[in-house]
């Protein structure tokens, strides 16, 4: 995994007022966390932002030092959680956590298919199963994919957790039942077309289908909700919060 030396500002005062001191300056606020303690710190946002847009950036074994830290001493992290506005993609706050080189530690890895199926070029469906596995190991053998070849999948056939082999000292603690990919049968022209023309029907009080009316306009839907890795706990979660800009006055 790659192994990345960032600096970190350690900073005495929280709160949304200091968030958007920093972020108006080109700062992160951000937390580490170790062993139960958090301390308050400010990043470059432009330094965290390029680290975590490369491959297996959010893995990314970071070499931090403190800037007005009493020890003066560098801290091994991990990326544990971050925030971006759901507007403009910009980081609002990141969470680290401390790790040290000699103790496991249980992470999210992505899952990276490699190889075209043998299903597929008979005209199978590929499906997506697990996207993201969880591991145990030691920082250092983070790794920033686990890659699943799924060359050998013909049509009905699936690939499990299970089936997965990984790097000696990494464990994965995912459901060795869950699937990770599988390859459909193709679907008909026939039978395509039919539920593409198939109109839909609901069950009446006398248990007898009728056609569906076209639907009125409604009156409105549901926002979406805001994009982001939740996680934080609730002080980083207000800091996270965008600034709120007034509306002018006539």
């Amino acid at each position: 995994m790659e192994k990345i030396e960032l600096t970190a500002q350690v900073r005495e005062k929280a709160g949304k007022g200091v968030a958007r001191s920093l972020r108006r300056n080109q700062m992160v606020p951000a937390v580490l966390y170790s062993h139960g303690k958090s301390m308050p710190i400010a990043m470059g946002n432009k330094e965290v932002t390029k680290v975590l847009r490369t491959e297996g950036g959010e893995h990314a074994l970071i070499n931090l030092k403190l800037d007005g830290a009493k020890d003066n001493a560098n801290r091994m992290a991990l990326i544990k959680d971050y925030q971006v506005d759901p507007i403009n993609g910009a980081l609002i706050h990141i969470d680290l956590m401390e790790v040290a080189m000699n103790e496991k530690v249980r992470i999210s890895v992505a899952v990276h298919i490699v190889g075209t199926a043998a299903g597929v070029k008979e005209g199978g469906i590929f499906q997506y199963g697990q996207r993201n596995l969880e591991v145990e190991c030691l920082p250092n053998q983070i790794p920033d994919s686990i890659e699943v070849d799924i060359t050998a999948l013909n049509v009905n056939e699936s690939l499990h957790v299970r089936d997965i082999k990984v790097a000696e000292g990494i464990k994965i603690l995912s459901d060795g039942d869950a699937t990770v990919a599988t390859i459909q049968p193709p679907i008909s022209a026939e039978k395509l077309e039919a539920m593409l023309t198939a109109t839909p029907a609901v069950a009446t009080e006398g248990g007898e289908p009728e056609l569906v009316k076209k639907p009125k306009a409604e009156a409105g839907a549901a926002a979406p909700a805001g994009e982001g890795k939740g996680g934080a706990k609730e002080a980083a979660k207000k800091e996270a919060a965008p600034e709120k800009k007034a509306a002018p006055k006539k």
